[in-house]
C-alpha cells in the first residue's frame, strides 16, 4: 500500500493565482505538482530548510558548517541559498577538494618532487575550477541571447559589462552578511565597492530551479533595456556562477517607505518632496510603457521598490517580477505576481497583465504619499484596516482630511491636496478601462506642481 497526500484539487500555476488559499507561504519555498496528478505540494527552495507552509518558515541553510554535504576545504562564505567556496589567499585550484600531502625528507630531491608535485596540481583544478565557470557563464548567456531574440537590438550582450565573480567577491568582503542593504523573497542585495572604488549594489537573487533562472535573466534583459534617470541603472552582471549577479548603481538614501514610516534618522518627507516623488515614479512608469525600447510591464510597484538618493530622487527599481512585451501588445495572460495591498484587483481576477495594472498600483503610492500610511494592511483595536478602503471610503463620504497627513495639510494647499486624491481615485478604478494611462497621470502631476488651475487630463 502506498500513501500520497497533496493539497487541493488544482496545480502550481492555478494555485498561485489565489494568493488567500495558497499554501507556499514561506517567501523561500517553492511549489511542485503532486505525482498522482492531482494538487500540489511545497517544499523549501534549494539552500533552504524548515517548513514552506507558514510565514518566514524555510530558513536559510548554513552550509559552511556541514562540510560532508556541502564540501569546502578553502573559505567559505554563507549566502542566502546558496555559499561560496573560494581557495585561500595566495592559492588556486579548486577549494571543494582537499590535497593529502604526505611526510617527505628535506632531501633536494623529495623537494623538488612535491613542488613539482604541488604545481602540477595546481595546474589541473585551475582548469576544473575556470570549466565550472565556463559551463555556467555559457549556460546563462544561451538563456540571455533567448530573451534577446525578441529584441532588435542585435548588440545587447557586447555592450554589457561581464564581472568577474572574484572582483565582487573581494567587493563584498566575501558577502560579508554586514554588508547585506537590503533584500527580501527575490534575494538579497549587498554593498560593494569596485576596484575603480565605485560603491554599487550587488544582487544575489533566491533560485532554486530553471524557471526562476529565466525570470531572473529576464530581468537582466528588462534593465539593459532601459535608460531613464528615474530607473535604477544596471551596471552589469557576473554569470560566472549558477546563481547569476547583478551589479546596480547604489542608492543611499533608501526606499520610499522607509521616508514615510519615518524611522529613526529618518526625517519625515515635505510635501513638495512628495509630490516631486510622485511625479519621477509617474515619468518612469511613463517611459516604460510607451518610450522605451520595448514595452515594459513592471508589475510589482510599491514603496519599498521605490528608492531614494541623497537628494531624494526617486529610482524605481526591482524589476524581478516585470514583463516585456511587443509594441502591437497590450495585454499578457500571466499568474499572478504582485504584493498584496498594491495588487490590481482585475489583473488578480483575469490573470491578465496590463499597463493599467502599474497605473492601479501607482494610484496605491499616491494614497500612500498622501496619508502617510503603507498599503500593507495593519490591526487597530483588533479591527484589519485597508488604506485603499479607508482612502476611498474617505473621499466618497467626503471626509479625505480626515485621513490626510497633518504634514501634508500644513504644507500644502487644499486644492493641491484634493486633485492629488482625485487623481489616486481615478487610478484605483476597479476597471482597467477607466483608469487614465501613465503619461496623463504624469501630465495632471507637473500641472500640479506648476499650480495650473486647470488639469490637462480629463478625470474619469
Amino acid at each position: 500500500m502506498v500513501l500520497d497526500w497533496s493539497i487541493g484539487d488544482v496545480g502550481c500555476e492555478e494555485a498561485r493565482q489565489n494568493s488567500t488559499s495558497y499554501a507556499c507561504r514561506s517567501n523561500n519555498s517553492r511549489c511542485l505538482n503532486a505525482t498522482n496528478g492531482i494538487g500540489y505540494l511545497c517544499n523549501c527552495s534549494s539552500g533552504y530548510q524548515g517548513n514552506p507552509y507558514v510565514e518566514g518558515g524555510c530558513e536559510d541553510i548554513d552550509e559552511c558548517t556541514d562540510r560532508n554535504t556541502y564540501p569546502c576545504h578553502g573559505s567559505c562564505t554563507n549566502l542566502p541559498g546558496s555559499y561560496l567556496c573560494a581557495c585561500p589567499k595566495g592559492m588556486r585550484g579548486n577549494p571543494h577538494e582537499t590535497i593529502i600531502a604526505a611526510t617527505v625528507s628535506v632531501g633536494g630531491g623529495s623537494v623538488l618532487l612535491l613542488v613539482a608535485t604541488v604545481a602540477l596540481w595546481r595546474v589541473v583544478k585551475q582548469r576544473t575550477v575556470q570549466k565550472r565557470k565556463e559551463k555556467f557563464y555559457q549556460q546563462n548567456l544561451e538563456l540571455l541571447r533567448k530573451e534577446q531574440s525578441s529584441s532588435s537590438d542585435v548588440a545587447l550582450i557586447e555592450r554589457m559589462k561581464m564581472y568577474e565573480l572574484e572582483e565582487l567577491d573581494k567587493a563584498t568582503n566575501h558577502f560579508d552578511k554586514t554588508r547585506i542593504i537590503g533584500g527580501g523573497g527575490h534575494g538579497h542585495v549587498y554593498k560593494g565597492i569596485l576596484s575603480d572604488q565605485r560603491v554599487v549594489a550587488i544582487k544575489i537573487p533566491n533560485i532554486s530551479n530553471q524557471v526562476e533562472l529565466a525570470q531572473f535573466i529576464n530581468e537582466v534583459f528588462i534593465l539593459s533595456q532601459t535608460n531613464h534617470r528615474n530607473v535604477v541603472k544596471l551596471f552589469g552582471c557576473c554569470l560566472q556562477t549558477q546563481v547569476p549577479l547583478l551589479v546596480f548603481e547604489f542608492i543611499s538614501g533608501g526606499t520610499l517607505s522607509d521616508h514615510l514610516l519615518a524611522g529613526e534618522g529618518i526625517s519625515p518627507l515635505s510635501f513638495e518632496d512628495r509630490l516631486r516623488i510622485a511625479t519621477e515614479v509617474a515619468k518612469a512608469l511613463s517611459y516604460l510603457h510607451t518610450e522605451a525600447s520595448i514595452t515594459i510591464f513592471h508589475r510589482d510597484i510599491k514603496s519599498s521598490n521605490i528608492l531614494l538618493d541623497e537628494r531624494k530622487t526617486a529610482k524605481l527599481a526591482d524589476f524581478g517580477a516585470s514583463r516585456s512585451v511587443s509594441v502591437e501588445q497590450t495585454s499578457v495572460a500571466t499568474a499572478v505576481q504582485g504584493t498584496f495591498g498594491y495588487l490590481d484587483p482585475e489583473y488578480h481576477q483575469t490573470g491578465r497583465l496590463t499597463e493599467k495594472s502599474d497605473v492601479y498600483s501607482f494610484g496605491v503610492i499616491l494614497a500612500e504619499l498622501l496619508t502617510g500610511q503603507l498599503a500593507i494592511p495593519r490591526q487597530e483595536n483588533n479591527v484589519v484596516r485597508y488604506l485603499v478602503m479607508d482612502f476611498l471610503v474617505a473621499l466618497k463620504q467626503k471626509s479625505l482630511f480626515k485621513v490626510i497627513d497633518p504634514l501634508v495639510l500644513n504644507e500644502g494647499s487644499q486644492e493641491a491636496v484634493k486633485r492629488i486624491a482625485r487623481l489616486a481615485e481615478t487610478c484605483l478604478k476597479l476597471s482597467g478601462n477607466d483608469r487614465p494611462t501613465m503619461r496623463e497621470v504624469e501630465d495632471e502631476l507637473e500641472a500640479i506642481r506648476s499650480k495650473k488651475a486647470k488639469a490637462r487630463m480629463p478625470l474619469r
